[in-house]
């Protein structure tokens, strides 16, 4: 969701350009040589009460390594609990996932992996608890647009020290190209591949590599495990079970193999279980905490979603009322269905990628400000929140993302008549999330009175700032309390707490709690890291960070980092010592670049290509298709 909508019919105003700044921000996403082969650093994820992902990353030369891997409840390893050996090759992009079984529930360990005789970072994570659970607090995001400025957010929560997990509700990564949607005007923090929007398996792996080389994101993977979907712009924005808003057949081929080679990045790249072996197709999922939480994981976009309609419309047109349009697809909802049914935890929380309060104009004109949203497809709400009147189920509260702006809502019924004073109507709540760093798409300039006036179950809103959502979940009430950083085109930024609402305990709507949230003791300290801001030496002047595709029809990709400007010669040569190819290029700022080697002309077979920087050559056998 980027092109969501400018508001200029919200509120019949007159709105001047949305215009930004440049900035010149100091610094691109740091190798430091000191993490290899690990230079991508370590995540865990999707926390159960017995076992966890862990995940990494090797750089190599070699077509495949072999990767062991430990978890203790000591930093110092003393006390191993489990531990391993695994494989792993260029068909996973050399990425490792465990899923280390054998722990105790609501337990903090520590991980690590061993390549080449040397060490990863050492990892943090923990276990979610079994039986009677009294309190859990998790950071929310959404929305990390690398373009649009530093993941200060990833950063305060990497730093912070009082939750049990992290919350990424989409839009991980963004697909566009370098200077693209969100991008600020600074030069150095440009998307790789840089040409063109991702939409290759190559493209989509050299992004997820470009975003963990950030060393905030890495610190945040580092500090606690992540529980992910996916959104649109992990393949295309506005996307849906058959095609993208963001997607032309005519030039960038079929959307199926697209979709297809976003989601193979997607599930290598995170710390994410597969729902079942080898399935890289399904995120829906349901997380049990204890008796406190169950946090069901909805995919409310590649799934079984039909077409998303546009912004401003009337939703009596025929698209809109068509029950038979889906959001989530009918073996979806079978099964959401069945999971609110089967809940026994005091609090059900669900894991969306779209708003499903309903967001409209004028009172009584009715029209749906954004049609990606659930607003677009309204029969679809009301299965949903029929199901959950109709078989009382209490304590269903969504946590959303996707559009870059904090809300505080009831969810009405469509049949009812709300009431903002008593919550009378309302059969759900949702706290929406901001973006990381992704624009607010104009929303900002809209006054908030006018938003509420029009949407009176909007509790809280706010249109400017980025930041997250902390959630704090005990047995009486859920608080969210949203925190917002005052830049993102700056590391030196401060945090506030600008909101704080709760639903308590058999209620289905929103009070404003008596303040924010407090200290919440109790973690073991955080492990040592070290945000880089300024360029740190390096052992050698070039790393080869990936070489994509390989095998390569038509061409390849080197992505490469250097420690300082030079010059950089890429070469190609058959396997009898010819050159076939060579490039050479100044460059002038240190950091991450690719560069594009077109082989079209090239007869299929096998070549060397080598890439050659600062006196140091880095080669790898290449194999051209076709």
């Amino acid at each position: 969701m980027n092109r969501l909508f400018t508001l200029l019919a919200f509120c019949t105003f007159s709105l001047a350009a949305y215009a930004q700044n440049s900035h010149l921000l100091p610094s691109r996403p740091l190798v430091d040589s000191a993490l290899a082969p690990f230079f991508h650093g370590v995540a865990s994820g999707d926390p159960l009460a017995d076992r966890i992902i862990l995940w990494t990353r090797v750089t190599t030369e070699d077509p495949s390594v072999s990767v062991d891997w430990q978890i203790a409840t000591d930093t110092a390893f003393t006390n191993v609990v489990n531990s391993g050996t695994v494989t792993t090759d260029t068909s996973k992009d050399n990425t490792v996932k465990v899923d280390a079984t054998g722990l105790s529930a609501a337990t903090w360990y520590y991980y690590r992996f061993t390549a080449y005789g040397r060490h990863s970072s050492t990892g943090r994570t923990r276990t979610a608890p079994s039986g009677n659970t009294d309190s859990l607090r998790f950071a929310i995001v959404a929305c990390s647009n690398f373009q649009a400025g530093f993941f200060n957010v990833y950063q305060d929560i990497g730093t912070r020290n009082d939750i049990d997990a992290v919350l990424h509700l989409g839009d991980y990564y963004y697909e566009y190209k370098a200077r693209g949607y969100g991008y600020t005007g600074d030069s150095t923090r440009l998307h790789d591949p840089g040409d063109h929007d991702a939409q290759t398996l190559a493209d989509y792996r050299m992004r997820h590599s470009q975003y963990k080389l950030d060393p905030d994101l890495r610190l945040c993977h580092q500090q606690y495990p992540f529980i992910t979907i996916w959104d649109d712009h992990e393949t295309a924005n506005d996307s849906y079970y058959s095609g993208a808003e963001n997607h032309d057949p005519a030039t960038e081929g079929d959307w199926f193999t697209r979709k297809d080679a976003g989601k193979k990045a997607y599930f290598e790249w995170m710390p994410i279980r597969e729902v079942s072996a080898n399935n890289d197709t399904t995120v829906r999922r349901t997380e049990r905490w204890g008796d406190l939480i169950d946090f069901i994981m909805l995919d409310t976009r590649l799934e079984g979603r039909d077409s998303s309609l546009g912004t401003f419309i009337a939703d009596t047109v025929s698209y809109v009322t068509d029950t038979n349009r889906q959001l989530l697809g009918r073996p979806q909802l079978q099964w959401f269905k069945g999971e609110l049914s089967a809940s026994t935890a005091k609090w059900r929380i669900i894991g969306n990628q779209v708003m499903i309060a309903p967001l409209t104009t004028f009172p009584g004109v009715r029209t749906i400000v954004n049609g990606d949203q659930w607003d677009g497809y309204p029969a679809e709400r009301k299965r949903v929140l029929d199901y959950i009147m109709q078989n009382q189920i209490n304590n269903v509260v969504f946590i959303t993302g996707d559009i870059h702006t904090s809300w505080g809502n009831d969810v009405p019924h469509p049949d009812s008549i709300y009431d903002r004073t008593t919550g009378h109507g309302s059969v759900a709540t949702e706290f929406v999330t901001t973006s990381i760093t992704s624009p607010s798409n104009g929303l900002d300039i809209i006054p908030i009175g006018a938003v509420q006036n029009f949407n009176p179950h909007m509790k809280y809103v706010e249109l400017l700032k980025r930041g997250y959502l902390l959630l704090d979940v005990n047995k009486q009430r859920v608080q969210g309390d949203w925190l917002h950083v005052n830049t993102v085109t700056d590391h030196n930024f401060t945090v506030t707490d600008d909101g704080y609402w709760m639903n308590m305990d058999g209620e289905r709507f929103l009070r404003q709690a008596a303040g924010p949230l407090g200290p919440r003791p109790g973690n073991p300290p955080l492990l040592p890291y070290t945000i880089l801001t300024a360029i740190k030496p390096v052992s050698n002047d070039l790393i080869v960070i990936g070489c994509y595709p390989n095998p390569a029809e038509n061409e390849v990709a080197i992505q490469y980092y250097l420690s300082e400007p030079g010059k950089v010669t890429i070469q190609i040569t058959d396997m009898g010592g010819k050159t076939v190819y060579t490039r050479q290029e100044q460059q002038t700022q240190y950091g991450l670049y690719s560069g594009k080697e077109y082989i079209d002309n090239l007869a299929a077979g096998s070549y060397i290509v080598s890439i050659t920087a600062g006196g140091k050559t880095y080669s790898k056998q290449l194999v051209k298709a076709k």
